[in-house]
Parts: structure tokens; sequence; C-alpha cells
């Protein structure tokens, strides 16, 4: 992607030389730039998503690392339900849920709880998660440090 500046000088019939303008620029540089903000971008975007929810994951000390397909719901600390990050209410899962179940049987609910929120609001979403047909679900948590224990 180099550019030839222009940067030798050329004589004219009368023998003097003039110096021919710049006619292209290099864009090397601002592709470099662009892609390197990108991936920082995509690397960033799923714990700014998470912190941008407000949710406080509680810790344990092992937790498994596949992610098949999943339906992602959150509970906040007042024990509100979220879906892909949306506002929602029980029966608005139950739908989501059974349409996730019709389009593929081994879909799997993702249930990020606040630490602080009420026990009652996480046996409402399993609850409602069951009836809908829906058997796999997994509760989000963080690793605690290897430093605290």
């Amino acid at each position: 992607m180099g550019v030839d500046l222009g940067q030798h000088d050329s004589e004219d019939a009368s023998g003097s030389s003039s110096s021919s303008p710049i006619s292209a620029i290099n864009v090397t540089p601002f592709v470099d730039v662009v892609l390197v903000l990108l991936v920082i971008f995509m690397i960033t975007a799923p714990t700014l998503v998470k912190d941008s929810l407000g949710i406080q994951l509680p810790k344990a000390g092992s937790s498994e690392g596949s992610k098949p397909e999943s339906l992602a719901i959150a509970i906040n600390e007042q024990g509100q339900i979220l879906i892909h990050g949306l506002l929602s209410s029980p029966e608005q899962l139950l739908l989501e849920a059974q349409a996730a179940v019709a389009k593929n049987s081994s879909v799997q609910a993702l249930i990020a709880a606040d630490e602080n929120s009420r026990h009652s609001a996480l046996v409402v979403v399993i609850d409602t998660l069951k009836k809908a047909g829906l058997e796999r679900f997994a509760i989000q948590v963080q690793r605690e440090n290897s430093a605290s224990k």
C-alpha cells in the first residue's frame, strides 16, 4: 500500500527544478490503528455490558467453561428479570423460553443473579424455565481469586 510521494526533483525545458505536489496518501497506518481499536472493543464489550447492568455476581471456587447456545437471563438487585439485557416479566420469560426450546431443544439458560437479589426471584425464574420445557440452566458466578483463600 505504499505510494510514490513525488519527492524527487524534475527539470523542465528551461533547466529549473520544480517539485511535484503529493498526489496520494498512505493509509496503511490508519488501517492498522482502526484494526487495533476494533480488537480492543471486541474484547472489552462483554465486560462493559455486564457492568452496565449493575449485577454483582457471587464468587465460586470452580465453574464450567463450556458455552453452548444459551438464553441470557439476569436478575438485578431489585429482583427484576432481564432477558438479553431487556427488562421483562415472568410471562415474557415463559414465551422467550418456549420459543428458544422450539428453535433448539438443547438450549441452555444462563442465569446471572445479583448476589443481593432475593432468592424468590431466582426460584420464579427457574420455575418459569421448567414450565417452558427448558431443563438445562446454569447460574453464572465469578471465580474467587486464589490470593484471597
